[in-house]
């Protein structure tokens, strides 16, 4: 009777855990608040991923209209105690010069837009790229490698390779304001 009884008290316990989805969807909702209602703020999940590098990880991939405009994020997520922790983002912009970025602690998570409609493959290191279709010609890719300064590297549908430098910071700045001042 106990046995039954703990058993019991373990699946009601486990059962009232959110699932991955869930907690995602609770944590966008919640930074739905931070916004004013003129900013028209809305967000979409994509992708998602779980049991990415061990058990009890995921990663989301989503779309967000926010004062900047649309962007497009990744987040590594991990379950601990039973509940799960949002652990580190990145994000990008569509047509910016910016053309990849890396989540500087492990796991060493690559991605970037893509809205170049002849690259066919992308490579952080070895690890070959997920890439996911947005909407449109817009494509989003991302690649877990165990490399902290993994070499970013495209195919393109011609067989040509390309390697994608990381801009420093005077280049982003610089890059960003022509950006924005077109």
């Amino acid at each position: 009777m106990l046995t039954v009884f703990t058993l019991i008290t373990i699946l009601a316990a486990c059962s009232n855990q959110p699932t991955f989805e869930e907690f995602f969807h609770k944590e966008m909702k919640e930074n739905a608040k931070e916004y004013d209602k003129e900013v028209n703020y809305s967000y979409s999940l994509i992708h998602k991923e779980e049991e990415v590098i061990e058990p009890n990880d995921a990663i989301a991939v989503f779309t967000e209209h926010n004062p900047r405009g649309e962007q497009v994020f990744i987040a590594y997520f991990k379950q601990e105690d039973g509940q799960w922790e949002w652990k580190q983002t990145r994000g990008a912009e569509w047509d910016t010069p910016v053309k990849w970025s890396a989540m500087h602690q492990e796991p060493y998570i690559y991605s970037g837009a893509i809205s170049d409609s002849s690259i066919k493959q992308v490579f952080a290191g070895r690890e070959k790229a997920n890439i996911i279709e947005v909407e449109g010609d817009k494509r989003f890719w991302y690649a877990v490698s165990d490399t902290k300064d993994a070499e970013m590297k495209v195919v393109k549908e011609d067989g040509t390779q390309e390697v994608i430098e990381e801009l420093d910071d005077k280049e982003l700045e610089e890059s960003s304001e022509q950006f924005h001042n077109r």
